[in-house]
């Protein structure tokens, strides 16, 4: 039988410091490893059957050291009555942690540093939680059925077509990571569209009846504009300047005075504000230079549009407010739209300039990859012949 070592106490643990595994003493084998971090967590070394093992009894200090020589001890009287203790805890891990919920936590978590804003992880979570997770979130990965997937998207696939949708297809990403973590075995995906749930719903087309943005008509634009400018506020400035620049009202709201050229009439827009998750360089037209010099610049504040709270932007709904207070149904990003059919209508604007300066993503991958240059100066031409047409 191994030589105990000398019991430490709670302060003795707490001083450890040095890489290494430490024995603690009270139960043979017990130690406290200390990572070259200098984090720390519990190791029990024994012999389970005729093999050596390292069983790890959970993290220093989440795990006292009173916790952890119970827990050494409990281990110990298991491996002496003929239970594996690692094999139990990988059969309690497929048996009850591993639910569709547990599953789909895990997704979003190993996927969330790759999506390019919190707010995608948030509509992950919110659709699961609202729509799967009441029908079969408790259910184990590996049992899930069609019927489930259907339990939870049927009943509003006619009425909330968009959002039964993209329910479908995170369903069935989760499933898939299932199969790839072993946790459900492989074959078809019940969640999976085409041959499969297609032959049991309708096509999203057939019931989907989403609204286009409401756009303002060309030939309105320049009175609207007039109006706008009458308009006071700093909401009313910002819609105006997203009207100049034909930009998405986010990246406006979270426009910086630091990423302005006034010189060389540049908006830079970082790529984290982006829909695109690229940077894009926007040229500011004279009128939009001039919008921009006349705003009072505030002390220690970068943002160019402030909200209520200076250190935030203007909220999603502020630009939307300033429409309908002129008594429009248009929406803010249906502006963008206006400008589109301008350039169509209006204008000899080749289709790639156009979309470019709608920072639109402009052909295939292939496509993409050859392209090096962003129009810059075309655009800018384009953008100042828009505020002329603006007045």
């Amino acid at each position: 039988m191994p030589k105990l070592a000398k019991p430490l106490s709670a302060l003795e643990v707490k001083r450890l410091a040095v890489p290494g595994l430490h024995p603690v003493g009270t139960v043979s084998g017990l130690r406290l490893y200390v990572k070259p971090s200098g984090t720390k967590s519990w190791v029990l070394r024994t012999m389970v059957g005729a093999r050596r093992a390292e069983l790890g009894l959970g993290g220093y200090p989440t795990v006292t050291l009173a916790q952890a020589i119970e827990s050494a001890r409990s281990t110990l009287q298991q491996i002496k009555a003929g239970v594996d203790p690692a094999a139990s805890r990988r059969a309690t891990r497929q048996t009850i942690e591993w639910t569709f919920q547990r599953t789909a936590e895990a997704y979003i978590e190993a996927h969330r540093p790759s999506w390019k804003n919190a707010k995608h992880a948030q509509q992950w979570e919110n659709t699961l939680q609202t729509y799967a997770y009441p029908t079969f979130g408790a259910k184990h990965v590996r049992d899930v059925t069609k019927a489930d997937v259907l339990a939870a998207i049927e009943p509003e696939w006619s009425t909330k077509n968009e959002t039964m949708v993209r329910l479908r297809s995170r369903i069935e990403l989760v499933l898939n990571y299932a199969v790839q973590r072993e946790l459900r075995p492989e074959g078809l995906n019940p969640a999976r569209w085409r041959g499969n749930l297609d032959a049991a719903l309708p096509k999203p087309g057939k019931v989907n009846k989403r609204a286009h943005f409401e756009a303002l008509p060309i030939d309105d634009a320049p009175a609207f504009m007039k109006r706008l400018r009458a308009t006071a506020g700093t909401s009313a400035r910002a819609l105006e300047f997203a009207v100049l620049t034909a930009s998405r009202t986010g990246a406006v709201r979270a426009a910086t005075w630091g990423n302005v050229d006034l010189k060389a009439a540049v908006w830079t827009c970082p790529a984290d504000v982006m829909k695109s998750g690229r940077e894009h360089r926007v040229p500011l037209s004279p009128a939009a230079v001039a919008l921009l010099k006349a705003l009072p610049r505030l002390k220690d504040v970068e943002l160019i549009f402030p909200g209520r709270d200076v250190d935030k932007p203007l909220s999603d709904m502020s630009l939307t407010a300033v429409m309908r207070r002129m008594n429009l149904t248009a929406v803010p990003h249906g502006l963008r739209s206006t400008f589109s059919d301008w350039c169509a209508e209006r204008t000899a604007t080749p289709a790639e300039v156009r979309e470019m300066a709608l920072a639109h993503a402009i052909g295939d991958q292939t496509e993409a990859a050859y392209r090096r240059g962003d129009l810059f100066e075309k655009r800018r031409a384009l953008m100042a012949e828009w505020a002329e047409f603006l007045g």
